[in-house]
């Protein structure tokens, strides 16, 4: 049984040792990471897991981006504890994630990441969506949280400022 809250401020140390953990060095090099830098995440949609002892088992975070000039959440990272995988908590937590970004009113979500694993939240591959280098464009995935809400978005994935 897992306990889904909204990550606090005083959470923030737990749940990068957590990505440490999770992800390999130099995760923060990544194109994705530098879309993120200096913008806050989306405090409504950065969700813990923790236990029934209040062990943090599992994370996901949202940025908002931009494409062409269209907001556009940007998943991830999403992580679990490896003495936790394989009990769904990756997939409660995008899941959930999810519901609460419709219901905030969010119409699209995109990420980096391979397309077997997301392909069964609904995502696919987008074209004509472009972030920045080096990724790799095959797992540029997104998903539209609104009907049609992808129609007629490309262009290139920039931080949101202000």
């Amino acid at each position: 049984m897992f306990t889904l809250t909204q990550e606090m401020p005083s959470d923030w140390w737990e749940v990068e040792a957590l990505y440490d953990l999770c992800f390999a060095p130099g995760r923060t090099a990544l194109s994705s990471y530098r879309l993120r830098d200096g913008v806050p995440a989306v405090k409504e949609l950065s969700i813990l897991a923790r236990d029934g002892d209040g062990i943090l088992a599992g994370a996901i975070r949202y940025w908002p981006v931009l494409v062409g000039e269209q907001k556009v959440l940007l998943l991830g990272p999403v992580a679990v504890h490896p003495t936790r995988q394989g009990e769904g908590l990756g997939a409660l937590l995008i899941q959930d994630s999810l519901a609460r970004a419709r219901a905030l009113g969010w119409e699209r979500v995109m990420l980096v990441g391979d397309a077997p694993y997301y392909r069964r939240f609904g995502f696919e591959k987008l074209t004509g969506v472009v972030m920045p280098p080096p990724t790799n464009p095959d797992r540029v995935l997104g998903q539209a949280l609104a009907e049609g809400a992808w129609a007629g978005v490309t262009g290139d994935v920039t931080k949101l400022t202000a």
